[in-house]
């Protein structure tokens, strides 16, 4: 459904009117097309502090294709490399390639608060000259059980990105990444954060381990030659899954009821899959799918349903519907598959929460419950699905995604939703599915166990 406000304040008059009435003022994210791939301008590499895997780093954002502009001086604005002027470059009222795509500092050796005041030293000069709908993407380490000084430090990034994310405007996203072990293992986070497919993701903490990592022979076709299964494919949010996983080279095995087997099997024979039409709860449905597809790389479990009620007016029979969809088919169908070995190393489940799990919502009691249930599976099993079967674990949760379900939402509802993120607008189907592909990505074998909020940093949730 249109976004009419969206659009209003996108001409003279609404930036006008809006200005003037202190109302939101959403910028019109770029996502990425075939024609808009990649950002363009450069990207800047600030460090704090003295990184020990400054120059690793610099060699994983070289390798991205990014113009990066390495060792700013802070103090003089110049890079050390070229002698660039840098800031008296960007700092222009024009929207030209010349402004920063993205800001990627290095904060990982920040372990005081005189590192914290290096990092508000690298960022102060620059960040409010990014470009519209560009990054800034904050590296930090692992919080210490061992010393404090240096685990206030590092928590203090969660605290200041956030922030950040909620002041930067413009479309701009802002997100920390905890790297545990070499930068490399990060690379697939990086390529997906400075990119335009990461539009709707922001004030969010990922972690990545030290897990080893396969590069793709390709990294504009990284699921070439791996199989995915998608459940809940038939249309909105799932459909849009699968056309990303196909436009990365995935073979798809999309699933859904067989009331939807027409929809279901119009998506399959465009994207070239395979459409298997199931109830996802049926007692047998493992089986079937491991008698459709004996060997899988990925699983996503996108299927869901909602029958809100208040608790006090919610029968079992509603409870009981969401609960058997959203979650008791989630955990059969992986424990099954799991054990079968259906799903080769090297692959990764990705289910869908939602932020209603994690902040609650009135009149969702079964539904939150529900999504919740996701990320608590999400963060148990997913070392030992790596440990056991190499395969990694982790949960998109959508915020307030512009679809069928919320179009029906009264239009009071349906605005406030809209506009109580940081970017002022609700996010597309395709931001969800652009995360699970990363999530999918074989060089993100390092994120595990992550609950990414795919949510323009909601105002509600943690």
């Amino acid at each position: 459904m249109a976004d009419r406000y969206l659009n209003f304040t996108g001409t003279a008059p609404g930036r006008f009117l809006t200005r003037r009435l202190g109302l939101p003022q959403p910028a019109e994210l770029r996502r990425w097309s075939a024609e808009y791939p990649s950002f363009e301008g450069v990207v800047l590499h600030l460090t704090a502090g003295e990184p020990k895997h400054s120059a690793e780093l610099a060699e994983v954002l070289g390798r991205t294709g990014l113009d990066v502009r390495t060792g700013l001086d802070v103090r003089t604005g110049l890079d050390v490399r070229t002698g660039l002027d840098v800031r008296a470059e960007v700092e222009g009222p024009s929207e030209s390639a010349a402004r920063p795509a993205a800001i990627v500092l290095d904060a990982t050796a920040v372990a005081d608060v005189t590192g914290l005041a290096q990092v508000h030293a690298a960022l102060h000069p620059v960040a409010r000259t990014v470009a519209a709908s560009g990054r800034i993407v904050v590296l930090g380490s692992p919080v210490s059980r061992d010393d404090h000084h240096q685990a206030a430090a590092q928590q203090a990034l969660e605290g200041f990105t956030r922030s950040l994310g909620k002041e930067i405007g413009r479309g701009r996203t802002v997100t920390l990444v905890r790297v545990e072990g070499p930068v490399a293992a990060a690379e697939s986070t990086l390529r997906f954060l400075l990119s335009p497919r990461s539009a709707y993701v922001s004030g969010q903490v990922i972690e990545v381990t030290a897990a080893e990592t396969t590069a793709p022979a390709d990294w504009a076709r990284p699921l070439a030659g791996r199989t995915a299964l998608i459940t809940g494919a038939a249309r909105g949010i799932g459909a849009a899954v699968a056309e990303v996983l196909a436009r990365d080279g995935a073979r798809l095995v999309l699933l859904d009821v067989p009331s939807a087997r027409q929809d279901l099997e119009a998506l399959a024979a465009r994207l070239d899959g395979t459409a298997l039409p199931l109830d996802i709860t049926a007692a047998d449905a493992a089986e079937r799918i491991m008698d459709a597809v004996p060997s899988l790389d990925t699983l996503v479990h996108n299927a869901g349903i909602t029958r809100d009620r208040t608790l006090a007016k919610m029968p079992a029979d509603r409870w009981a519907s969401v609960m058997d969809v959203n979650l008791a088919s989630v955990l059969t169908t992986t424990d099954a598959l799991l054990k079968a070995g259906a799903l080769n190393r090297g692959g990764s489940i990705v289910a869908t929460a939602s932020i209603a799990g994690l902040a609650g919502n009135a009149g969702q009691t079964n539904y939150a419950a529900s999504k919740a249930g996701i990320a608590g599976m999400t963060r148990s099993l997913a070392p030992r699905a790596l440990a056991d079967h190499g395969v990694t674990v982790n949960a998109v949760a959508p915020g307030f995604i512009e679809t069928k379900m919320t179009a029906a939402v009264p239009l009071f509802i349906r605005e406030a939703g809209r506009r109580m993120n940081s970017l002022g607008q609700g996010g597309q189907p395709v931001d969800v599915a652009e995360t699970t592909a990363w999530f999918a990505h074989p060089a993100s074998g390092s994120v595990n166990g992550q609950v990414v909020r795919v949510c323009g940093q909601s105002l509600l949730g943690a």
